[in-house]
Formats: C-alpha cells, structure tokens, sequence
C-alpha cells in the first residue's frame, strides 16, 4: 500500500491537544495562521506519497555505495532530494535571513514525520542539514554564518555532525581528533570519525561537516573540546565550492538497515575548517544541534510508525485465512481479535507519541517566541520522553507489523522487514534511549522536579474537569497521574545517581504511558465522548495505561538486585 499522510491527524492535534493556536498569537509565529499552515502541510505531503515514497524500496535494495572515492546514492534519491530542495522542505524553521521560511518547529516536526514515514534514508540527509543550520544560527560567526548558510538553507550544500571516534562513543570526552590554528583565523583538523549519515553524497554541491576536535590547549575531557566547520570543498571568493579540501570517506558501514543512508569513516588530515562558538566550548553548541535533532529522530519513529501500520492494516484487510469470528465481518484477518488488538495498539500508541512530540515542538517554539523560562523547562523535560518512546513506539510498531502479516512478513518482498530494519538505530544514535532515560531522571530534575510536577498538575486539572462527561477514562488517568508522582518523588529522594539510573528506561515509559493517557483523553473530550477518538482511547486507557503500574514498580526498585547479579552470575 502506498503511503498516505495523515493529514487530519495533524489538524485534530493542532486544533485540540497540543494548542498550535497559541503560536500564531506570538509576535514571532504570527504568520503562520492556520490556512497557511495546512497548505504548507498539504504540499509537503504530496511531495512525501508521490516523490519519496516511491524511492524507498530502491534505497534498501540498492544501497548506496563508495566508488573510486566518490559516494553513489540509490537510484531515485538524487531526483528525490531536488524536489525536497526545490520545495524548500530543509529549511521550513530556518531563518529568513538565509532563506529560510521562519516557520514553527512543531511545523518542520510534522514534515520531517512524513518525510520519514515516506523514505527515511533519504530523510536523514536534511534532517542533519536542518541540526547544522540550527547550530550555525545560534553560535557562528556573522562570517561563517555568511558563508555557509545561505548555502545549507538552500539545500544546495548539506550538512552532518562528527562526533563520534572508534575510541570515543557515547564518551565524547575520549575524542582524540585535533585541531591546529593556522594563523588567519582559520584552523587545521585531523583526526578519523566513525558513524558520520550522509557522510558524502552525489546530490549536492557541497557537504559541510561539524566536527568536534581539541585544540592544542585544550583539556582533558568534554571542557576542552572545541567545534569547526569543515567542509568538503573550500568556497571560492564567490561563495561556490572550490578545491577539494583534505578529508575523505574511507568506507561506508554494512548495516542492518537504512542502506539508502551511506554510514560514512571520515578522515580529516589537516582539513581547513573553522571554529564555530567560542574556543573549548565545542558541546555547548553542538548541543544546539543535538537537542532538537532528538526530537526529530524521535520523529523518525514516528514516521516509520505511521508507514508501517498503514503496510500492516491494508494487509489485514486484503489477507484471506481462516474462519472469520465476527458475522457480518470483512472476511479478512482484521476480524480475528488477536489481529484487531495488535492493530489497535499499533494506532494508539501512534497517537500517545505524535502527541507527545508535538507537544515538545509546541513548547521549543512557545520558548523561543516568547522567552518564558517555564516553556524552555517544559521543553527541555519532554524531549528525552518523545525521542525514547517515539523511537520505542517505532520498533515496537514495526516489529508488529511484521507479525501481522504473518509468514509474509518475514519475506521480503512485502516490504515490511525494511520497517523493523530501518527503524531499529532510532533508539540508538542521537543518544541512545538508555542516556535519554538518564537524562530524565539526572539532569532534567535537577530543579527539584518543578517540569515534571507542573506537568502532572497540568493532567490532574484535565482529568478533573473530564470526570463529570468520562468518569470511566479520567479517573484510570487521575490515578495513573498521582502513582507517577510517586515515582517522581522517589527518584528525587535518592541521593545516589545509580539508584536512580537503575530504573530511569521504566520511569521514562511509565511517564510516556501517562501522558499518552492524558492525550487519549484529551481527544475523547473532544470529539465529544462518542466517536473512533473516543473509542480508541478506551482502548488505551483500559489496556495500555495500566502499564505504568508495573514500570514504575521497577522504577523505584532502586540499584541493589542489579548489582547483586555478579559477573559470575551473569556468564553462567
């Protein structure tokens, strides 16, 4: 089944559970009124079914490959990528400054959904472009930002993010690339990276590439690493790609999926590049990149989700086995209620995390428009949440569906193995959703859990105010809400980090799971108690939500029982 944007989905979720309405009420969003909105919507979801989705299966199939030192994409991509250029789909939150259309965040979210549900190979290469302009904007120089992003904004030039090294993962601090002054403001880099998507292609003029390396004073350690601009051709005096610069792709990874996206090893000797933000405080800005970039993987799970689930539910309709249970039925598997409730959880769960993450776009957007440190807090709070289930959802979604076609879906030709293979890296880079959960409970509670609780007041108030229509679906979410604050109390209790960390993946979902309680209901109410909205969300209050019970009963089971498993134990 060709993919479809979801279309309504999006607009339900602007018009009643995110509150999208509220930016256009800022002076910095005030264009981007709701006509506007959906237009743009309707264009970029043309653009993904008839444009990126038909070269989706020609990236898994014919992956991209390194010749003679020069990067051959899939066929497709290239004429692909023109259309997302031409629209000017890499730069719908960019500055207008460069190019860019100024639009919301929350907008660009939905379009990089789409994007990914539609071809999510190809995705990734502005996906990284739109991290990199983002960093340039808030920490370049006037002159590098004059240079590079008219370019980048374009999508004439692309962009990616080096960090990490063979040595140096997770541990950016054990990086051992170098950067040399060059005396005219311009600086040296060598050093090898590893991990680098769309390390090069054979599209765009150019590929700009952010890496991390440390200055010849720089310190030991994550405090003495500094961040340049690198880019694969030196701009000539007009601005247009020049010499080869000193770097090169070495190998691209075989891996288990998205083999549309070249995985590139880099090799910097001596490459020209310069710094970006202030000498030694090279994580500071790439941070700027990488904190909405976790949204936006997170996104990516989502959009697999999304492209998944409509392989999945057009297959149960089609697919013809065994008697059917319910008189009168279609006929096909979608009447059996196994198939019906792996279905149904694929859909909810759908919903609990697009609404998650619009609602963490929603709150960026509400930060930087009105400067209130309480949006900043809220946003910053949910975004390890929609980039771990968001990413979780998308595995598990696309592991489903593989199971509801059966014995077909385990053969490749249905199409619906790339799903799970393309997703799977999701929870992993950008953060693995293990760091993201330790995010939550460490560093996103350091202010006491005054996000969290706000948040919790936030889904007490609604759930009280939907007991006088739905009794049934608030008060499961009243009481789901008051056992998380629980939870949230104890990880504020526990003076060692371990014990915190111990439970910080259960805790992250337990939260998921309540707010995608909170949503479901918000939803239900708005439709009025009677409708598919409604329905569903009896669904996942009943059968989901529970959920958070257990999770947070490992949650705050502390460090202890971990740990008495020794090494002995685990290798026998």
């Amino acid at each position: 089944m060709p993919y479809r944007a979801p279309l309504p989905d999006y607009t339900f979720l602007f018009d009643n559970i995110v509150d999208f309405q509220a930016l256009s009420q800022t002076e910095k969003f005030a264009e981007a009124d709701k006509d506007l909105v959906t237009a743009i919507l309707g264009e970029a979801g043309r653009m993904c079914e008839e444009v990126l989705e038909p070269a989706r299966r020609n990236g898994d199939l014919t992956p991209a490959v390194l010749e003679n030192g020069v990067v051959r994409t899939s066929p497709g991509f290239a004429a692909a990528y023109e259309q997302i250029k031409e629209g000017g789909w890499v730069s719908t939150s960019a500055d207008p400054e460069f190019g860019g259309m100024g639009l919301p965040m929350t907008v660009t979210t939905v379009v990089n959904e789409m994007m990914s549900a539609a071809n999510l190979s190809l995705q990734l290469n502005p996906l990284m472009t739109q991290g990199q302009i983002e960093a340039l904007e808030n920490h370049a120089s006037d002159e590098v930002k004059a240079m590079f992003l008219p370019k980048l904004v374009s999508g004439e030039w692309s962009g990616t993010m080096n960090l990490t090294e063979p040595q140096a993962g997770s541990d950016v601090g054990a990086l051992r690339s170098k950067a040399e002054p060059n005396g005219d403001g311009t600086y040296s880099v060598s050093g090898q990276k590893i991990f680098i998507s769309w390390g090069d292609n054979d599209f765009t003029e150019n590929v700009c590439h952010l890496v991390l390396a440390r200055l010849p004073d720089g310190v030991e350690g994550t405090k003495g690493i500094s961040l340049f601009l690198v880019p694969r051709n030196l701009p000539d005096e007009n601005g247009n790609p020049g010499v080869a610069n000193s770097l090169k792709v070495v190998s691209l990874e075989h891996k288990m999926g998205l083999h549309g996206s070249p995985t590139a090893v880099m090799e910097y000797d001596g490459a020209k590049g310069w710094l970006v933000g202030e000498e030694h405080d090279g994580m500071r800005a790439m941070f700027t990149m990488m904190n909405n970039a976790r949204l936006g993987v997170g996104v990516q799970g989502i959009g697999i989700a999304e492209g998944a689930y409509q392989h999945a539910l057009a297959y149960a309709l089609d697919r013809k086995q065994g008697r059917t249970p319910v008189e009168g039925g279609t006929g096909t598997i979608v009447d059996h209620a196994d198939v019906r409730r792996m279905l149904a959880t694929m859909k909810a769960d759908l919903f609990a995390a697009r609404a998650i993450a619009l609602s963490c776009a929603v709150a960026i957007d509400m930060g930087h428009a009105t400067g209130d440190k309480a949006w900043k807090s809220r946003a910053a709070f949910l975004t390890p949440i929609a980039k771990a289930f968001g990413t979780d959802t998308g595995i598990a979604v696309a592991e489903t569906g593989v199971q509801v076609h059966g014995g077909m879906g385990f053969i490749e030709e249905t199409g619906a193995a790339q799903f799970c293979r393309d997703v799977r890296v999701t929870a992993i880079y950008e953060g693995t959703n293990g760091i993201q959960a330790m995010d939550l409970v460490g560093r996103k509670l350091m202010d006491k859990g005054e996000a969290a609780n706000l948040i919790l007041d936030e889904i007490e108030e609604h759930a009280e105010t939907a007991r006088g229509t739905m009794p049934e679906l608030a008060e499961p979410v009243w009481q789901a809400t008051e056992t998380l604050r629980e939870g949230v109390e104890w990880m504020l209790e526990q003076g060692d980090m371990n014990e915190r960390f111990a439970g910080a993946v259960p805790f992250l979902r337990a939260f998921a799971r309540v707010l995608g309680g909170h949503f479901h209901l918000k939803a239900a109410m708005a439709e009025g108690g009677d409708g598919p909205r409604t329905r569903l969300a009896r669904f996942y209050v009943n059968r989901l939500l529970p959920e958070h019970a257990g999770l947070l009963a490992h949650a705050t089971e502390g460090a202890s029982d971990l740990y008495a498993l020794s090494i002995d134990d685990l290798s026998a």
